[in-house]
């Protein structure tokens, strides 16, 4: 067993990438934007019992992973840039930075017209980061300290979302096939950015069953709410072939990298497959919102709410509640290979 000690020298930081899903507050710092979650009844379970800027309840799976290794949930990039978007000096890098924002996508257009901070703009912001990192620590210790350091990224949900919403113009540019590729690839180029830029340990997520979110039901407009198959068909291709693309980079292109891929498609689809494995007795509806599924109007102060929130596997229109985010990280962590390939993050920090 590992001790805390133990843990916090093997995980010195953990640098975010992402979406919504780990989003803990960089898009409260963006003032045009209207994808925020910065308004109850959003944080109504977190401890201050107020809205953080996370798309959910209460923590996320940001804040559980940090909590795995023994480090703080690291600040929010925006928090620490000054008006003229100048990095401030400060410590609080060293343990980590997350660059998540809501709405973000692999693709640069995926919800440009909510603004949102694509994943291309994030990596740009972790090279500042990398650049003051060396200026800090000096080049070496930078180097030893970002090779024990985890990379997580959780991606590639908005891009998928955005192809199959109603009237999509992306989907008159691409195929569905063309559009994966497309997703894949330009991953691949961020990832060996990363790479260079002193990436060594990366924790990667799947895309999730997307079709099966209460907005995506909804939308079917039938009597008996079922998933978008489509959509789900079309993350599962993405899926194969970010395994791929990972596999392919360890062995062929950037040898001194490890990694862990997390099977998010497989485990919530067991979830909605067995829900009372799990704890879970309401798979359809979003907790917060209104009208039919809650997901005729997100979750806006005027929204209701229910009660129980741990017995609901979405809290809104698209997002896990907090229970759910927190058995995700659990499995993440120390999940079987079942779900997380080739090794669980538990045994990554060791590696």
């Amino acid at each position: 067993m590992f001790g805390y000690g133990d843990l916090c020298e093997s995980v010195p930081a953990i640098y975010t990438f992402g979406d919504s899903l780990v989003d803990v507050g960089n898009n409260d710092f963006l003032s045009d934007s209207i994808l925020r979650a910065d308004f109850p009844h959003n944080g109504i379970d977190f401890p201050t019992g107020k809205p953080t800027g996370r798309f959910s309840n209460g923590k996320n799976s940001a804040d559980f992973l940090a909590e795995k290794v023994g480090l703080p949930t690291a600040p929010p990039y925006l928090s620490l840039v000054s008006k003229d978007n100048k990095l401030n000096s400060t410590n609080a890098i060293v343990a980590g930075v997350n660059f998540a924002s809501g709405g973000a996508g692999i693709l640069n257009g995926t919800n440009e017209l909510y603004e949102s901070i694509p994943l291309t703009q994030q990596v740009e912001y972790y090279s500042l980061v990398h650049q003051q990192l060396v200026q800090q620590m000096g080049s070496a210790r930078a180097k030893t300290h970002l090779a024990k350091s985890l990379f997580v990224i959780v991606i590639g949900n908005n891009d998928l979302l955005s192809y199959f919403e109603n009237d999509s113009q992306v989907s008159k540019q691409y195929t569905p096939q063309q559009y994966v590729n497309l997703m894949a690839s330009t991953l691949k180029q961020l990832i060996k950015r990363l790479h260079r830029l002193g990436a060594r340990k990366f924790v990667v997520t799947g895309v999730g069953v997307i079709g099966c979110c209460p907005i995506q039901r909804l939308q079917m407009n039938t009597t008996n709410d079922p998933c978008n198959i489509e959509a789900n068909y079309w993350t599962k291709k993405y899926n194969i072939r970010l395994k791929i693309l990972l596999k392919k980079l360890m062995k062929t292109q950037l040898a001194d990298i490890n990694y862990s891929y997390f099977d998010t498609y497989r485990v919530m689809n067991d979830v909605i497959q067995n829900p009372q494995n799990y704890g879970i007795s309401e798979i359809k509806e979003a907790c917060c919102g209104m009208g039919k599924l809650n997901a005729e109007i997100p979750c806006l102060p005027i929204a209701n709410y229910c009660s129980n929130r741990s017995d609901h596997l979405f809290w809104d229109l698209y997002h896990p509640t907090e229970t759910v985010s927190r058995m995700l990280i659990d499995l993440l962590y120390n999940g079987s290979r079942q779900f997380t390939l080739p090794m669980n993050v538990e045994y990554l920090v060791h590696t």
